[in-house]
């Protein structure tokens, strides 16, 4: 299987000095262009004994600090990075041969800033945040919808569910950010910025 990549060529004179502005402008053209949950990305941990794993995990914010992504604590993932915060981040943005591939430090984000972004979640998804022990062993999916059920009628619909207290967001502060664009003769742009000091230096890659 074989596509042929028909695009601009990006120069470096087209990018912003900071690579979260660059990621702004990419991230409004992927959802004019209709890509399908333009803040999906694979999120890659790994322990500490650097033994990996990845998942696709939405996107909730970006700014100059960083991504931030929700999860429980406990999950592989969550409990990964408190052993080794090193993570690396993928936006695999394929209907415009597009990629953004983010390498850096994974924190905790405030306790104020999780709640603020759950009780903006839908009702639904505040329950299924208790209800799942994530990346516990579970007897069954009847057991799963009995807990939620159990949860629903502890929090009908209109009264404020608490926040879990081992779930919460996570701000990747990013160290590389790539930019990836596809062309014909696999003769892609690879523009990737490295954090040096307080701001950023921009290389090419070889594709």
């Amino acid at each position: 299987m074989r596509k042929q990549y028909r695009s601009e060529i990006v120069s470096e004179e087209q990018l912003a000095a900071d690579p979260m502005e660059q990621f702004a402008l990419w991230f409004r053209q992927a959802a004019h262009a209709h890509v399908f949950e333009p803040n999906a990305m694979v999120v890659s941990t790994a322990t500490a004994a650097g033994r990996p794993s990845s998942r696709t995990v939405l996107m909730k914010q970006f700014d100059h600090r960083g991504f931030v992504f929700y999860t429980n604590y406990g999950s592989r993932k969550g409990r990964e990075i408190a052993e080794n915060p090193q993570v690396a981040l993928l936006f695999p943005w394929h209907t415009i041969a597009r990629q953004v591939l983010v390498t850096g430090t994974a924190t905790r984000v405030g306790r104020d800033e999780t709640a603020a972004y759950f009780r903006s979640r839908p009702h639904g998804s505040q329950l299924g945040a208790w209800a799942s022990d994530q990346s516990q062993v579970v007897s069954s999916r009847e057991e799963l919808d009995r807990r939620y059920a159990e949860l629903a009628e502890r929090y009908p619909e209109g009264e404020q569910v608490p926040v879990p207290p081992e779930w919460g967001g996570l701000r990747v502060v990013p160290q590389e950010v790539e930019f990836w664009q596809g062309h014909e003769n696999r003769m892609h742009d690879r523009l990737h910025y490295v954090r040096e000091g307080e701001g950023w230096r921009v290389e090419r890659l070889c594709p």
